[in-house]
């Protein structure tokens, strides 16, 4: 049986366009769009007529970072792929991809397999996977290619956390010339973290144990020269090169100065950086400990050129690297050693509604909203256009926006699987108030009406980004 809906009278927008016209949903597809009030458009019947007049029909979100039940710092982030694709519907978001990981001495087949067992049966919108490479040798960079052609087609690397996740010149130099002959992309953690560790052995022998000084040790020049490495090895190695969650304005910089050579270098900003601060980091009483996440909050002063990357697009993507820990019983673990404070803080349901208030701010305009969190991560890995635009034959994953409605963002209210909102009391203008998935109702009306299972793995092919 086909199934039609047609959503009438709102301004349809995506990266490229702005037009007041009505969508026609065939079957979990965009069928067809028609300016609102021609004789095309007027001549569509449907099962399901939902009227948007005065609110956006945008694309469904794309955040392409998320760790949904990672274990980190001996215990795991809060959310599941159930609660977590739950709250990510309820911000408007329709795809996440998630991180897989490699433990050392396993292989990446056991890491992707792992993470589908979380995953499958359980989400609410659809899903895909990166892969973490913490352990390179000859057998990890032949499964490379293998996951590439089966649809995960981009691997995380950490110049952070030795003895977890790190990876060594040598080690990122091989997997990068391996993506270069696979097509597979890089994603990278650049921060020093051999420097960093020092830094804290030092920071902690004096007694500064407060989460302010997670801030101070991961410091703005360790995150650039970590940026400017990860580049001058992707050059060597042929390869394209994504920098994830770029906090400080020095690493935008160094990828400003990638791009202007030409290079094949992206970066990814998220929400706290552009919102938050080092002011969070040192609220008393061991609130900072909300705010520790890495890289970390920087001086209010970078916002203006994480901003202003975006808007030259020497950063294209906004993700949340939403990995929640609560405040109670999980962030308290580091109460007198910051170093033990899980890193990570929620984000997912927050991201769409943050960027509108960025747009009604005036630091973006409504196109670039959609192409930093809709079409740009689709494209940056390799899901487009099947996600991230509304346009005939992509997926109907159709958010209706209201961007008049007001509301505060609260640990109350929201549905994140988390004790504390990172943006406690934080009044915006603009929220969600229907999400389809491949043309189901997630979302209605404000109201959850989606089920665990609706979402489905998504293969994604390699970055359509490249110059």
């Amino acid at each position: 049986m086909s199934s039609r809906t047609v959503i009438r009278g709102g301004l349809v927008i995506t990266a490229s366009d702005e037009i007041h016209a009505d969508v026609l949903i065939e079957d979990g597809r965009i069928a067809a769009l028609a300016a609102s009030g021609t004789p095309a458009a007027e001549a569509w019947t449907a099962e399901r007529t939902m009227d948007a007049t005065g609110k956006y029909v945008i694309p469904g979100g794309v955040d392409a970072h998320t760790h949904m039940e990672l274990p980190f710092g001996g215990t795991f982030a809060s959310d599941t792929f159930e609660t977590g694709t739950r709250a990510a519907a309820w911000g408007g978001t329709t795809t996440i991809v998630d991180f897989a990981v490699q433990s050392v001495g396993h292989t990446l087949r056991e890491g992707v397999d792992a993470w589908h067992a979380k995953a499958e049966g359980n989400c609410a919108i659809d899903y895909g996977f990166h892969m973490i490479v913490s352990d390179v040798n000859e057998d990890t960079l032949k499964e490379m290619d293998l996951l590439v052609e089966e649809g995960v087609s981009s691997f995380k690397q950490f110049m952070a956390y030795p003895g977890v996740f790190y990876s060594d010149d040598g080690q990122i130099l091989r997997a990068m010339q391996r993506s270069a002959e696979n097509g597979g992309l890089i994603m990278m953690h650049a921060e020093n973290g051999i420097a960093i560790d020092v830094l804290v052995e030092q920071a902690l022998a004096r007694g500064e144990t407060d989460p302010r000084y997670h801030g101070e040790v991961r410091k703005a020049l360790l995150e650039a020269e970590a940026t400017h490495r990860a580049i001058r090895l992707a050059q060597v190695a042929g390869a394209p090169l994504y920098v994830v969650h770029v906090s400080a304005m020095e690493a935008v910089a160094e990828l400003a100065r990638a791009r202007d050579e030409g290079l094949n270098v992206f970066g990814e900003t998220c929400p706290q950086y552009l919102f938050l601060s080092t002011d969070n980091l040192a609220e008393p009483d061991f609130e900072g400990a909300k705010y520790v996440c890495s890289t970390p909050l920087r001086p209010k002063e970078h916002q203006a050129k994480l901003w202003q990357g975006l808007r030259t697009n020497d950063l294209q993507v906004v993700s949340t690297d939403h990995c929640p820990f609560c405040f109670v019983g999980q962030k308290e673990l580091g109460r007198g050693d910051f170093s033990k404070i899980p890193n990570g803080l929620p984000g997912v349901e927050n991201r769409m509604d943050l960027l509108h208030q960025a747009v009604v701010d005036g630091h973006i305009s409504r196109r670039r909203w959609i192409e930093i969190a809709c079409a740009t991560p689709a494209r940056m890995f390799g899901m487009y256009p099947k996600k991230g635009t509304i346009a005939p034959g992509a997926d109907a994953d159709v958010v209706i926006y209201d961007p008049h409605a007001e509301q505060t963002l609260s640990a109350e209210t929201h549905h994140m699987n988390v004790d504390y909102s990172a943006y406690e009391g934080k009044r915006l203008t603009g929220r969600v108030e229907t999400v389809l998935s491949r043309g189901e109702l997630v979302i209605t009306e404000r109201e959850y009406t989606g089920h665990a299972g609706h979402g489905v793995y998504t293969p994604r092919s390699t970055c359509q980004y490249l110059t």
